[in-house]
């Protein structure tokens, strides 16, 4: 890819693992609100969509509001000490921005846990921009998050390369003209990515590496 110019990251299952931080702040509110608790399984499949639609699923309707509010507090003591960059992360942003890269994050998870997150993990000054679904009419798999990035970076969708971890992440790459690469270390099967058929899969975040 001799014009790349920009590269826009997702961020859970793609450069963070933050699974045990939301698995435990989901059997918290599940609990003190009367709910079962669920396996870890099906909750990190259900990740990836924000919070509200990872919790819908398992309440009543007229219970979201309080069970989101108990799930957003103890999720931000969580984020803090369950969360964790994949391996050599830092070691792969590095090596791209002394390449000239423009890096960009682009999530649906709620904008205010993502500064937590990635302030914790001290990786927000890799980033010229950072975007959330929830400034904006439209969440991934819709592509307005990669258009709006690529707009303010001035990068056409031939010179963006998308790395996410879910099939989300494959659709919105594809609807936003945009070569995209999917780890496998998200929510999503190997499987479930292969029949999205973005530009690469790869196994993990530094096979980027090779493929740049």
């Amino acid at each position: 890819m001799h014009n790349l110019k920009l590269i826009i990251f997702d961020l859970d299952g793609t450069l963070v693992n933050a699974y045990p931080a939301i698995v435990s702040s989901f059997n918290y509110a599940m609990q003190k609100t009367g709910y079962p608790k669920q396996a870890p399984g099906i909750i990190c499949r259900a990740v990836g969509w924000g919070d509200e639609r990872l919790l819908t699923p398992f309440i009543k309707k007229a219970d979201l509001k309080k069970v989101l509010s108990i799930y957003r507090r103890h999720h931000r003591k969580s984020l803090l000490c369950q969360s964790r960059l994949f391996p050599s992360v830092k070691k792969l942003l590095t090596y791209l921005e002394n390449r000239g890269y423009q890096l960009a994050l682009a999530s649906n998870r709620p904008t205010r846990f993502l500064w937590i997150l990635i302030r914790h993990l001290k990786i927000a000054p890799y980033f010229n921009t950072i975007l959330c679904a929830d400034k904006l009419a439209h969440g991934k798999p819709h592509p307005e998050i990669l258009q709006k990035i690529m707009r303010k970076e001035r990068s056409k969708p031939s010179e963006t390369l998308y790395v996410g971890d879910m099939t989300i992440d494959a659709q919105a790459g594809r609807r936003a003209a945009i070569k995209t690469v999917i780890v496998t270390t998200g929510s999503s099967s190997r499987q479930e990515i292969r029949r999205e058929e973005p530009w690469r899969i790869a196994h993990k975040i530094t096979d980027l590496f090779k493929i740049l």
